[in-house]
């Protein structure tokens, strides 16, 4: 058995985030307060998106502690993902994206904060199918990182032994960090260059959540004049049970289907009015921006 060499090995992991360093940025988010970024490419860098309001005037430090000013082009809550771009910088290079992720697969996580260069090093702990995430988005495959992180990373770029982009680090339930994988950033980082936003879908529905005995769904409370559910033909204190099939346990499920993908589909709704189950079939809409 060959001797590992650990020092040879530091040495790699060092060269690998320097040679990471010129295409990752910090973003003042608040007082004393900063999180990562990196370029994905024409001069726009990805962050996350919880972070950034978009009232903020935003600061983003990039290699070498160059300041610049930067625009908030878009942003997406289904995914977690936001897009900048500084004013007057030379766009640096693209990170190529990972193809072979795996559980046990090392990863180099690489951010910055303020001026200071932020490595660290762990593995990739999860790597599943696609999931829905809370606000609908479609995330590619599920990826969880066994890594130290603290709040700066953030925004950080996850990469593989290779220096290949695996994703973006958020940081999950209980703060644990997860990645938003690469081919999840092309596809809403495309949307979000052309039209500032990805579309969500919209049912133009207040909902409470019904959870007896007998009985669990979404009560409707509200109807948007214009929206969806009102054209469909749903009345306040209809309860929605089953999405195209689909048990609903509360409006937590119903935001989840109501992702990208279910703009303009026509989805048959099972609902509860005054005891009597009905079906329904409603045409989801898109979300209005304000």
């Amino acid at each position: 058995m060959s001797k590992f060499n650990l020092p040879d090995f530091s040495r790699a992991v060092t060269d690998l985030a320097q040679s990471a360093a010129p295409a990752l940025a910090s973003l003042d988010v608040h007082p004393r307060h900063s999180v990562s970024a990196f370029h994905w490419r024409d001069g726009l860098y990805i962050t996350a998106e919880e972070v950034v309001d978009s009232g903020d005037d935003l600061q983003i430090v990039l290699h070498e502690g160059v300041t610049a000013k930067a625009e908030l082009v878009g942003r997406d809550p289904s995914t977690g993902i936001a897009l900048v771009r500084p004013e007057g910088v030379k766009a640096p290079d693209v990170f190529t994206p990972a193809k072979d992720v795996r559980a046990g697969s090392l990863a180099v996580i690489v951010g910055q904060g303020g001026t200071s260069p932020l490595v660290a090093f762990g593995t990739v702990n999860e790597a599943g199918p696609s999931w829905r995430s809370m606000r609908g988005g479609l995330i590619d495959r599920r990826i969880g990182l066994a890594a130290p992180l603290d709040g700066r990373f953030e925004g950080a770029a996850a990469l593989d032994g290779a220096g290949a982009l695996i994703g973006l680090v958020l940081f999950g339930p209980r703060r644990r960090p997860l990645v938003i994988p690469a081919e999840t950033i092309e596809r809403a980082a495309a949307a979000l260059k052309d039209k500032g936003h990805v579309a969500r879908g919209y049912l133009g529905a207040g909902l409470h959540p019904v959870r007896h005995a007998s009985v669990r769904g979404a009560m409707v409370m509200s109807l948007d004049d214009d929206g969806p559910a009102r054209a469909a033909g749903l009345h306040l204190g209809d309860i929605i049970t089953a999405w195209d099939g689909e048990a609903i346990d509360g409006p937590r499920d119903l935001l989840r289907q109501l992702g990208p993908d279910s703009v303009g589909s026509t989805v048959p709704l099972a609902i509860l009015r005054g005891g009597e189950k009905r079906e329904i079939s409603v045409t989801v809409g898109s979300r209005p921006m304000n």
